[in-house]
């Protein structure tokens, strides 16, 4: 799989992703449903605490990329979606340092909604990842 970034703008790599990825060469696409901070029996977790929330997030969206045989670093297209974007910025290095430890900056999307499915969850993580 080759990758290709495209920044007609720098300042967004600055931050952590790629205004747009140009991937050929792949074989396998998956595509992530959103994940939450959920345990393993489907019961949220960390009420009201969105770091600890994103890192739970980020577990669940690597555990369903490892499923696949993929990893962070296979990721082509991260969408956010979080109840309180302003709660949000300050733990965003949460993610910003596991996509980076990854070598990794996926297209992305932020997006702040007025609720997520689940009551009480603050932040869910959609992808897309390519090998």
């Amino acid at each position: 799989m080759e990758r290709t970034a495209v920044n007609p703008v720098t300042w967004s790599k600055e931050l952590g992703f790629h205004q747009g990825e140009v991937v050929s060469g792949h074989t396998r696409t998956l595509y992530i449903s959103g994940q939450t901070a959920m345990n393993g029996d489907g019961e949220p977790q960390h009420d009201g605490d969105m770091a600890a929330q994103l890192a739970l997030s980020v577990d669940n969206l690597e555990g369903v990329l490892g499923e696949a045989g993929m990893s962070l670093a296979n990721l082509v297209r991260l969408n956010v979606y979080t109840t309180d974007v302003d709660l949000l910025l300050p733990h965003y290095g949460v993610l910003a340092a596991r996509l980076g430890a990854a070598g990794v900056a996926p297209a992305s999307t932020m997006l702040g909604v007025s609720r997520l499915a689940v009551p009480g969850q603050l932040v869910e993580l959609e992808g897309t990842a390519v090998a």
